[in-house]
């Protein structure tokens, strides 16, 4: 009988180290929560129905969390007096918005299912319902994830891509996170929704030789040389609230707005792909569901690994 013991005991260590590397699955808030998936979609909607442009904000929020120590709900952290968060690094401060609907989902999650889902988890579901909501493709979203009790401003600065980057630079900041070529043209596509501030696209609309030059015309009447540095353009200056494959034509067209758009189809690698992308929307679609699991996959926290924040504002 005592010769099971350490049977028992390894069986225990086993399952322990399971949990710690527990992989996300779709259904796990199944019995725990299981009306989530509508509590978040029925929130997306309303929000989306008062502003459109809410769609792009929620799911570049999700962009900016998942590259800086994975997905795990660090950018949705407010700096304090003792608390250094990420909402002040240079590619979210005066830009990443839609902070207000997580909170809201927040609350309605936790009125139905108290300190159960995470606020990782969370905005990873909202970013796929704006994705559906403005007409893009759907995804099962792997869920699981843990809230991180810490944040990082630096690897915010640093790791989160830059919309100055060339391509080799982009391709390498993919990399690091485990993503390919393929998904980092996949991912641009995002870019079909939302709006860009004036600062990141003037040097494109000014300096670049490879830009449509009515399209540039077009953009320097709202962004001046100087100046204006918050004006707002769409990214897809087509159909800039709907999800389809505009953006790619865009390239095709010279008719990126930021010079890391532009990158994507400029003589390289990723040109052959843009190309496909813009005459076959379904190619896309299916490109962009699957990178969206890929980049919702980067090092979340499980098991008993951060925690379940009660409010996505501030650890427990």
């Amino acid at each position: 009988m005592a010769s099971t013991i350490p049977i028992v005991t390894l069986l225990i260590v086993l399952l322990s180290c399971h949990a710690a590397n527990a992989q996300l699955s779709p259904n796990f808030y199944a019995s725990s929560c299981p009306n989530l998936q509508t509590i978040v979609r029925n929130a997306m909607s309303r929000a989306v129905n008062r502003e459109t442009r809410i769609g792009a904000s929620i799911l570049r929020l999700f962009f900016h969390d998942c590259f800086v120590n994975g997905c795990d709900g660090s950018i949705l952290l407010d700096d304090t007096a003792t608390f250094t968060g990420e909402k002040n690094a240079l590619p979210n401060r005066n830009s990443a918005r839609g902070f207000e609907v997580i909170d809201t989902i927040k609350t309605n999650v936790e009125a139905a299912c108290s300190a159960t889902v995470s606020c990782a988890d969370i905005l990873a579901l909202a970013a796929r319902d704006g994705v559906v909501l403005l007409g893009g493709p759907t995804w099962q979203v792997p869920l699981g994830r843990r809230d991180a009790r810490t944040a990082s401003q630096s690897a915010a600065n640093n790791q989160i891509p830059s919309p100055f980057a060339n391509l080799a630079t982009l391709t390498s900041s993919f990399a690091a996170k485990g993503l390919s070529t393929r998904d980092l043209t996949a991912l641009s596509g995002g870019h079909t929704i939302g709006l860009a501030r004036c600062t990141t696209f003037r040097g494109r609309i000014y300096n670049d030789t490879n830009i449509d030059a009515n399209f540039a015309a077009t953009r320097r009447a709202n962004c001046p040389a100087s100046g204006g540095d918050n004006n707002l353009a769409p990214l897809d200056i087509q159909t800039p609230t709907r999800f389809d494959n505009d953006y790619f034509r865009n390239l095709v067209a010279r008719r990126g707005l930021l010079h890391s758009d532009q990158e994507l189809f400029n003589g390289g690698s990723q040109d052959a792909l843009v190309r496909t992308y813009s005459n076959n929307p379904a190619t896309f679609s299916a490109d962009f569901a699957a990178a969206m699991v890929r980049m919702g996959n980067i090092s979340p926290l499980t098991g008993t690994q951060g925690e379940i924040r009660r409010n996505c504002r501030v650890v427990n």
